[in-house]
């Protein structure tokens, strides 16, 4: 078959990679996202799909909007009898979907109709998930509506972060992504629409999430730092003995008494912050313009109170 693979993130790059190491198939053009402005630095780079492809030598659109006509007629000339879409970023319409003759897939990292939208690993462990997984859907013009084709279940360890699960599911998604362009050739793929009532939404991420609100239950807030992590990243400011915003990247449910914010510890494996029940201690941690590092050596250079509040 002839596919035209449409994807930017690091998600996308194993689907693509397995694609084209297929046999049956041809991957005829990869549809992107132009270069952005990136780090601290702002120098324009490709995004990790487009990356890969200019390394394999395949045709390459960054087109703005998809769904503008150019984009389409572009596109449509390229003849693609399927369409492989992964971490994208546009929702297409129907100039595109009409397209090719065994449709438009998706592969998204969550059990449909669960966590529809743009961050279903990040929102996964924040909600406290025991599992999640990837789907094939064929798409529609709604957001993660399409009917479902195939899904695989993945654990979600106690210890996982949004970025060691993202790792796993991104290699899950392309041994599903395999499987279900093989029922494709061979004419034995099922479909099964969603059922809306059981839909739940991941939305996009802002800055504004991370913000630790100590008055949350423990378990609730270790699982945000947790799912949370790399990005947008959990954060606390304290004052001593000068303003300092500080991420916190793992953490760990402890006991604790005391009033939402204050510290009840300093020693050991790094310090102790009571939440609305019990308390969390910091495992690892980030200041700003620093790099990670463990609760204990945090400590050693960033002295903390005990008795104090955390904003």
């Amino acid at each position: 078959m002839r596919i035209v693979f449409m994807g930017s993130a690091e998600l996308a790059c194993p689907c693509l990679d397995r694609l084209l190491t297929g046999v049956s198939d041809s991957v005829v053009g990869v549809v992107t996202q132009p270069d952005r402005p990136k780090g601290r630095s702002l120098q324009t780079a490709p995004c990790p799909v487009r990356a890969l492809a200019a390394v394999r030598g395949i045709p390459i659109l960054t087109p703005e909007n998809v769904n503008a006509p150019e984009s389409v007629q572009a596109i449509r000339a390229l003849t693609p009898d399927l369409i492989v879409v992964v971490a994208y970023g546009q929702i297409l319409k129907p100039g595109i979907l009409e397209i090719p003759l065994k449709g438009c897939i998706n592969v998204h990292a969550s059990l449909l109709p669960k966590h529809r939208g743009a961050a279903p690993i990040q929102w996964a462990i924040a909600r406290g998930e025991a599992q999640t997984g990837v789907t094939t859907m064929f798409l529609n013009e709604g957001m993660d509506t399409g009917d479902i084709i195939d899904q695989a279940v993945e654990p979600i360890r106690e210890d996982d972060t949004a970025g060691t699960l993202h790792d796993r599911l991104a290699m899950l998604g392309a041994d599903l992504l395999a499987r279900t362009v093989e029922s494709l050739r061979q004419g034995t793929v099922r479909r099964t629409p969603q059922n809306p009532v059981e839909a739940t939404y991941a939305p996009k991420l802002k800055k504004s999430d991370g913000c630790l609100d100590w008055s949350r239950p423990a378990v609730e807030l270790h699982n945000r730092i947790h799912g949370f992590n790399p990005w947008p990243g959990c954060y606390l400011e304290i004052h001593q003995p000068k303003p300092l915003s500080v991420k916190v990247l793992k953490a760990r449910v402890v006991a604790g008494q005391g009033k939402p914010g204050e510290i009840l510890s300093n020693q050991g494996d790094g310090p102790v912050i009571q939440a609305g029940d019990q308390a969390l201690r910091l495992l690892e941690l980030q200041p700003e313009g620093r790099k990670a590092m463990p609760g204990a050596a945090f400590l050693c250079g960033h002295p903390l109170k005990v008795g104090d509040r955390l904003g």
